[in-house]
């Protein structure tokens, strides 16, 4: 029997008083023997595809038997998901700091060497329980204990900091502003994008730069590579270090789409049933080619003139070299110069994304897009 439950937690205050609240949803498995789950979504304000997903796993996993405990998190940034203008969500950045919302995350590399120094000979168990007793410690000292205070972007991205280090797996949903499905998934973790229904897989450094996914595996990537200096060797991605977090692009900014959502849902169970998480065997990843490429090779094209964008490339589709990912209307130049003007690459790729608006200015990015891209081999 699993035990359902649901809290609210403040991470912060309004000028007014009111405190800003995310709601936080759990389940606890009477049989915990597998790697525990976090998963957040909306944490920029547009990006609300997540909420959905997540309130389709909620109904999914009522009926699930379960291995660990799992807990969720939508909405999990109301200052973002409540800055309009107009008809629009601005929440992407911090609009006191200008911080990118999901580059507040906290990650002092600083500790690792000396935790791994005094564990060396240390029970695998202990080195678990210890070692994230540590991470909690430092979220709480960053909480609490912190004599010059935080930004509202750094209070609440510690508090979600805080719930997802007490779990193995962490999944952080997202959306792109017109996009298509994909996945930023560690280089380490690689075989594991096989098992989510996402056709495109971005493989990433096992380096810090501040987002969530990356605070909460780059600590353990971190101490398996110091413990492996000193001659113990773990291989990350099992045993004690079955630590996994990913990025989960969900398509389009301002829109849900339910049934959809469940489809995601149905993928992200996959998942779980992979790593143990879940028992119920109808869980089983698509068939399906599985592209990937360095995130080196997820560039970015900008826009070589202002004007109005025709976006011509399907996303996902392998388009030749040559051939027009978009065209870019001029009025002004109509009847004494060039009013279409054609945008191309040298090299194939395969568009993922675009700009939300078909006006742009000189030096817009237009299209991000595999580079050079690889199939991904099968696990």
């Amino acid at each position: 029997m699993n035990t359902f439950t649901k809290k609210v937690m403040s991470v912060g205050e309004m000028a007014s008083g009111a405190k800003l609240t995310v709601p936080v949803y759990s389940f606890v498995s009477e049989n915990a023997s597998g790697p525990n789950v976090y998963i957040q979504a909306n944490m920029h304000g547009a990006e609300v595809q997540g909420n959905a997903v997540i309130f389709q796993l909620l109904e999914l996993l009522q009926h699930c038997r379960l291995n660990a405990n799992i807990t969720l998190v939508p909405y999990a940034n109301p200052v973002a998901c409540n800055h309009k203008n107009g008809e629009y969500t601005l929440g992407r950045f911090d609009p006191i700091t200008g911080v990118n919302w999901n580059r507040m995350y906290h990650f002092d590399e600083s500790v690792i060497e000396p935790f791994s120094q005094n564990y060396i000979d240390a029970t695998e168990e202990d080195i678990n329980n210890d070692f994230r007793a540590l991470m909690l410690n430092e979220i709480e000292q960053k909480l609490d204990h912190n004599i010059f205070g935080l930004t509202t972007g750094q209070r609440i991205a510690y508090q979600l900091q805080r719930l997802a280090y007490q779990a193995d797996i962490v999944l952080d949903l997202h959306t792109g502003p017109i996009s298509s499905k994909h996945l930023y998934c560690p280089e380490y973790a690689q075989a594991s994008a096989n098992y989510f229904d996402i056709p495109h897989t971005l493989l990433i450094p096992n380096d810090f730069d501040g987002a969530m996914d990356e605070a909460t595996f780059c600590p353990w990537w971190s101490l398996q590579q110091a413990f492996e200096k000193q001659g113990r060797k773990f291989t990350m991605g099992q045993g004690l270090f079955n630590k996994e977090s990913f990025t989960v692009e969900l398509g389009s900014q301002e829109q849900i789409d339910l049934d959809v959502a469940k489809d995601d849902a149905v993928s992200i169970l996959a998942y779980l049933h992979y790593k143990g998480v879940i028992s119920n065997d109808e869980y089983q990843p698509q068939a399906m080619t599985r592209y990937a490429c360095y995130l080196n090779d997820y560039k970015a094209l900008y826009s070589p003139m202002g004007g109005m964008v025709d976006y011509l490339a399907e996303f996902g589709e392998v388009l030749a070299a040559g051939e027009p990912l978009a065209r870019i209307l001029r009025m002004d130049n109509y009847g004494d110069g060039e009013a279409l003007h054609y945008v191309s690459l040298d090299k194939p790729v395969i568009p993922i994304l675009h700009f939300a608006s078909a006006s742009v200015n000189q030096g817009t990015e237009l299209y991000k897009v595999f580079y050079n891209y690889f199939e991904l081999p099968e696990s």
